[in-house]
């Protein structure tokens, strides 16, 4: 029994893959992104893949009593695999030119992953965010619904066989239970595991099975809804439905969750109620919705890995007219693969055998390859100079956890001691730091937490979910125990102020006496300064863009030199003084004998270039990224703390 080709199915396609392209684009007019719910579209690709595969699986269970996981699996590696391996050798090139070297390996192990069917739990194990701007810049960030998709392909036809077989009666319950548990478990878990909940098969089932609970009723009924007034009425809800959800659907809202039902209940309408005579099937089964669907899924491989790089050389730099152009490029470049990659692969008339052969050299090629890459720890000597000089590498293991909340000790024999506390822009400056304590004979304690400052009295909160993490009153109080044991110590202290008391994406909430965290620090500083010396270490500049990818962008387009024509990256250092100004408000009023301060901006702002903040030289990067200080930086900051523990002796003396 064949299924019968509902071209209303590919005008849905189109609708899915519209949104989350518009979504990807972030198209903003007046100052509002119209399409801020286009993630939704994902959503509506499982519904219809659902459906499909159920569709294909029961029918063929009705008609023969058997089923073919050969060829099921044949036609599913064909649908799915050599598209996605075209597209990811076409990046190659673009990788290997324009992706620092740590962007390179994440970029190597998100094809891995893909290509084991895992990308899903790759990314929501480095805890990218979807939809967070450092996820744009991934490449494949998109594979991670793929791999839902592969995973509901390998485990979902072996339970409906099982279950046709053994459990005959039961398979619509069944089928009814999946939905009802994976949509609870959703909702749970877009409280309790935002991103986990995001990412993974079991709480993105439920949709998957919406599409499966409409193919079991069509086979068993031998029909879709009959009724003339309801299939007059409930495309158009549906849509409406979709729509809405596109339009004012949101990335911060609990996804997927009982909100989610909205488009899926909209997408589930559309299927079962839709007749030729009806209005929105008539319109879903026009030429143009119909050919954007036939090419949906090449539109989806393509347009992320475009709009990635696009976004790496500042090409989608807000002009309508770049947008326009990559759209266009999107376009041919999916219709092309659709005809020449695509279509042939999956015509019957082309044997299995050197197809599949075929795709396992692919396979292998690429897995090598990035396998390599990954082992020569990003190809790092394909970079220019002035890039390579502002990486460093962590040696001592102990040093790679002293950045994760572990209290770290070095040269315990001595009795003199410097403390070091703060966050990842302090972590930057940990290992330089230690080097030149040691060598002055004192012992090195740090408290590095990345996120995480000392907010004395505050839990750190995840707005999304209200979750408490590990940046607690806790850690603050075991820090404040071990300050209290010290006399005569330097305590050294430093963070990103401004993402704390500005924009952080988390807030705190207290927990004990402190309302505000201006307070909190405030007072804990001055109680520790009545035993010890203080080093505030104020803010570090930071930049819209990560200086690193800027240079090599020009590295690139004049060609590759040997001796690259450095152009100076810098940002406005009246931003700079507005962006930081409660941030030295509060560092400025903690006064008294036994505070000592750190000014890095001084090294970089107003300096070489009037009202400017340089992140660059013509030998060194300043920047790690967009507000982490590099390796060069870092010395240069340690230098200026050493200068004021140096004052701290001489007074002392």
């Amino acid at each position: 029994m064949k299924l019968t080709y509902r071209p209303e199915i590919d005008g849905l396609r189109a609708i899915a893959v519209g949104a989350v392209i518009l979504y990807h684009a972030q198209i903003t007019i007046f100052g509002h992104q119209p399409f801020k719910g286009g993630f939704i579209g994902v959503d509506i690709f499982f519904v219809i893949s659902g459906y499909l595969i159920t569709s294909i699986i029961l029918k063929e269970l009705v008609t023969t009593g058997s089923f073919s996981f050969k060829h099921f699996y044949e036609r599913r590696i064909r649908r799915i695999l050599p598209a996605l391996l075209f597209v990811m050798l076409v990046s190659l090139p673009f990788a290997w030119v324009y992706l620092l070297p740590v962007s390179f390996i994440d970029f190597s192990k998100s094809i891995l992953y893909s290509l084991g069917f895992s990308s899903n739990f790759y990314f929501w194990d480095i805890g990218l965010e979807y939809g967070a701007e450092n996820g744009l810049l991934m490449p494949f960030l998109h594979t991670w619904s793929l791999s839902v998709e592969e995973q509901f392909y390998i485990i979902f036809p072996i339970i409906l066989l099982v279950t046709f077989k053994y459990f005959r009666k039961y398979l619509i319950h069944i089928l009814i239970l999946g939905f009802v548990v994976s949509l609870g478990l959703a909702n749970w878990g877009s409280i309790i595991y935002p991103s986990f909940n995001f990412y993974v098969l079991p709480t993105r089932g439920w949709e998957l099975l919406a599409g499966s609970l409409l193919a079991y009723f069509e086979i068993t009924k031998g029909h879709r809804s009959k009724n003339q007034i309801l299939t007059l009425i409930l495309p158009t809800i549906g849509l409406f439905l979709i729509g809405h959800s596109i339009l004012f659907f949101n990335d911060k809202m609990f996804h997927p969750s009982f909100y989610t039902l909205s488009p899926i209940i909209g997408v589930c309408l559309i299927i079962w109620f839709s007749q030729k005579s009806e209005l929105i099937t008539k319109i879903l089964s026009t030429k143009l919705f119909v050919g954007i669907g036939l090419i949906s899924y090449s539109l989806y491989l393509w347009h992320y890995p475009i709009f990635a790089f696009s976004r790496l050389i500042e090409f989608m730099d807000g002009s309508l007219f770049n947008l326009l152009l990559l759209g266009i490029i999107i376009v041919i470049l999916s219709t092309l693969s659709y005809y020449f990659v695509e279509r042939p692969v999956r015509n019957k008339k082309n044997k299995s055998k050197v197809i599949i052969s075929l795709i396992l050299i692919l396979i292998f090629l690429l897995i090598s390859f990035n396998f390599y890459v990954i082992k020569k720890k990003g190809l790092v000597n394909r970079m220019p100079k002035i890039i390579l000089n502002s990486f460093t590498k962590i040696k001592e293991v102990e040093a790679i956890d002293c950045y994760r909340g572990k209290t770290c000790r070095f040269n315990n024999l001595s009795n003199k001691k410097v403390y070091l506390i703060g966050d990842s822009h302090m972590g930057r400056l940990l290992n330089d730091l230690k080097i030149k304590v040691i060598n002055k004979d004192y012992q090195f304690i740090t408290n590095i937490y990345g996120a995480c400052f000392y907010w004395r009295g505050f839990n750190r909160i995840i707005l999304k979910n209200q979750k408490i993490t590990e940046c607690n009153d806790k850690y603050f109080r075991k820090i404040e125990y071990q300050i209290s044991q010290y006399e005569d110590s330097i305590l050294i202290f430093g963070g990103y102020f401004p993402n704390y008391l500005l924009d952080s994406v988390d807030y705190f909430i207290p927990v004990g006496k402190y309302k505000t965290l201006k307070d909190s620090f405030k007072n804990e500083i001055l109680k520790f300064s009545k035993k010890n010396k203080i080093i505030l270490v104020y803010p570090i500049p930071e930049f819209t863009q990560n200086p690193n990818q800027v240079i090599l962008n020009q590295w690139v387009k004049q060609g590759f030199p040997e001796n690259l024509d450095v152009q100076n990256v810098t940002t406005s250092y009246e931003s700079y003084k507005n962006r930081t100004k409660s941030s030295i408000e509060l560092l400025d009023s903690i006064q008294n004998d036994n505070i000592y301060r750190v000014y890095p901006h001084t090294l970089f702002c107003d300096t070489n270039v009037k009202n400017r903040c340089l992140a660059n030289d013509d030998e060194n990067i300043f920047y790690q990224d967009d507000n982490h200080p590099s390796s060069k930086s870092a010395e240069m900051i340690n230098d200026l703390i050493m200068k004021q523990i140096e004052k701290i002796e001489f007074k002392s003396n």
